[in-house]
C-alpha cells in the first residue's frame, strides 16, 4: 500500500532536535561507533577462518563498507534529516511496508547490538571487580546499565556525545596500546611477521571461500557509520561537514583495524587467536606480559559501553525521524519541552532492550544476524540513490558515481547471501525479526487509522 498518511508538524509536541554536533564531535561519533565490541572480539574468529591474513577480510569489509557509505553520502547531504536509510527508502519507493521493515530492521539491529553489548559489560564489570553474581547477577547489572543509558541519551544529544567521547577515547587508547605493543615488539625482533601473509583455511580448502567466510565476520566490525546519519538533524551544517568527515571516519578506523590484525597476528599464532572469546588480551599477555589485565578489561567494557550508547542514540533518532515522515505514530515523534530529546522514542526503544536482554541477549549469532540485517539494507540502500537521482534539491550535495553504488548494491547483496558460510541459524532469527516487524506494520497501520477516523 502507498503511504498517504501525512507528517504531523506540531511545534511544539513535536519540535526541531538541538543542533550541536560539529566535525570534531561528529567524527568522534562515527570512529567511536565503527571501533566498537567487534574489533575487541572478532580478531580471533577471522584468525580462526584465514589464518595469518586476518588483515585481508577487514580490508575488503572496508572497501564493501566504504561503497555504500558513498550512497549514504549523497542522500545524507541531500535530505539532512534523522531517519536514514528507513526516509531513504520511503522517499525512493513510496511504500508503507516496506519502508517500515526498513526501518524496524536498522532499529533491531542497533537495540540488538545493544542489548548484547549491555550483557557485555555486565559480565566485564563483575569481572573486573572480582564479583560473584550468580545467574541472576548479569541480566540485572545489564538493565541498570541500559537504565544508565536510556538517562544520558534522555538529557540530551551534547550530554551523549560528550560521553561518547570520553569512550572513544579511551577505546581508541586499547587499540593504540595493542598496535604499540605490536610494533615494540617488531623492533626489538619479538614475534613472527611473517605470519602476517600466511594464509591457512580452516579444513585445508582453497582461497576465495574462506577469505568470503571470514569477511562476512570481519564487516560486522565496520558495520556502524551508517548510525552517524540518523544524526543529521543535530549537526551543524550537515550538507557541508558529513563527506569529508564520514569519508575521514571510516579512514581512520580502516587504518587501526589492519594494524590491530598485524600487530596481533605478529605475537600471537593464528590457532591460539582463534580460541576464546578475548584476542587481544592475548596479544596483550604476549607482548607486555607486565601490563596489568585488569586496565585492559576496563577499556574493554567501556569500549562496549561505548557501542550500547551510540546504537541506543540511533533507535531513538530513527523512531523520531520516521513518525515525522509519518511512518509511525504521531506520539514517538514528540520531544520533550525542556530536554529538546524524543523522549517517546527513547522510552520504548529501551523497553525492546530490556526484552532483549532478558530474553534473547545471550545468543552469540545476534551479531552475525545484525551484519545480515546491515547488508540488506545496504544493498536497499544503493538501489535508493539511483532511484531519487531524478529527485532535485535546491542545495548543493554529494554525488556519488555512478558506478560505487552499483557495485555496492551488488557486494551487500553477495555477502548476505547463503554460499558465503554464514551459520543457518542467523537466517532464522533474521526471518523471526521480520515476522515481528510485518506483525507491527499490521498493528502500527490498523492504529493509525482508527486514529484517523477519530480525528
Amino acid at each position: 500500500m502507498k503511504n498517504t498518511i501525512e507528517p504531523i508538524g506540531d511545534d511544539e509536541e513535536r519540535g526541531e532536535l538541538k543542533r550541536v554536533m560539529g566535525p570534531g564531535l561528529l567524527l568522534l561519533f562515527i570512529v567511536g561507533d565503527v571501533l566498537g565490541t567487534g574489533i575487541y572480539a572478532l580478531t580471533g574468529q577471522v584468525a580462526a577462518e584465514v589464518g595469518g591474513v586476518v588483515w585481508l577480510p577487514f580490508l575488503i569489509a572496508f572497501v564493501v563498507a566504504l561503497l555504500t557509505a558513498c550512497s549514504y553520502l549523497e542522500l545524507v547531504t541531500k535530505y539532512p534529516k534523522a531517519a536514514g536509510a528507513a526516509l531513504y527508502t520511503h522517499k525512493a519507493f513510496g511504500i508503507h511496508f516496506v519502508t517500515f521493515l526498513v526501518a524496524f530492521a536498522v532499529m533491531s539491529s542497533g537495540i540488538t547490538s545493544a542489548a548484547t553489548a549491555s550483557r557485555a559489560f555486565a559480565a566485564n564489570f563483575s569481572t573486573s571487580l572480582g564479583l560473584d553474581v550468580g545467574a541472576f547477577g548479569v541480566p540485572l547489572i545489564a538493565l541498570g546499565f541500559i537504565a544508565l543509558v536510556a538517562a544520558i541519551n534522555f538529557r540530551g544529544v551534547g550530554e551523549s556525545v560528550k560521553l561518547n567521547v570520553l569512550l572513544t577515547v579511551v577505546e581508541l587508547t586499547g587499540l593504540v596500546l595493542i598496535i604499540g605493543i605490536g610494533l615494540w615488539a617488531i623492533a626489538g625482533g619479538q614475534g613472527d611477521v611473517s605470519r602476517a601473509w600466511t594464509f591457512e583455511a580452516p579444513e585445508g580448502g582453497g582461497t576465495f571461500w574462506p577469505v568470503v567466510a571470514a569477511t562476512t565476520l570481519a564487516f560486522f566490525a565496520m558495520v556502524g557509520f551508517e548510525d552517524s546519519v540518523n544524526m543529521a538533524e543535530e549537526c551543524k551544517k550537515p550538507s557541508k561537514i558529513f563527506p569529508k568527515v564520514l569519508l575521514g571516519g571510516l579512514a581512520i578506523t580502516g587504518t587501526i583495524y589492519v594494524l590491530v590484525a598485524i600487530s596481533a597476528i605478529t605475537l600471537v599464532p593464528a590457532a591460539e587467536l582463534g580460541e576464546g572469546e578475548t584476542p587481544l588480551l592475548k596479544v596483550i599477555q604476549a607482548g607486555a606480559p607486565t601490563f596489568p589485565v585488569g586496565v585492559f578489561a576496563v577499556i574493554t567494557m567501556f569500549a562496549v559501553a561505548n557501542s550500547a550508547l551510540i546504537n541506543m542514540m540511533m533507535a531513538s533518532r530513527l523512531l523520531y525521524g520516521m513518525s515525522r515522515e509519518g511512518v509511525l505514530p504521531a506520539s514517538l515523534g514528540k520531544v520533550h519541552s525542556a530536554r529538546r530529546t524524543p523522549y517517546i522514542a527513547i522510552i520504548f526503544t529501551s523497553l525492546l532492550a530490556v526484552a532483549l536482554i532478558l530474553f534473547a541477549g545471550g545468543v552469540k549469532e545476534l551479531g552475525g544476524t545484525t551484519a545480515l540485517l546491515l547488508l540488506c539494507v545496504f544493498a536497499i540502500v544503493n538501489v535508493a540513490v539511483l532511484m531519487l537521482r531524478k529527485d532535485k534539491v535546491s542545495h548543493k550535495h554529494f554525488r556519488t558515481p555512478t558506478i560505487l553504488p552499483v557495485l555496492g548494491a551488488l557486494t551487500c547483496a553477495f555477502f548476505a547471501g547463503p554460499w558465503t558460510g554464514r551459520d543457518p541459524i542467523q537466517y532464522v532469527i533474521a526471518g523471526c525479526l521480520l515476522v515481528l516487524g510485518t506483525v507491527l506494520w499490521l498493528a502500527t497501520v490498523q492504529f493509525m487509522r482508527t486514529a484517523s477516523q477519530s480525528a
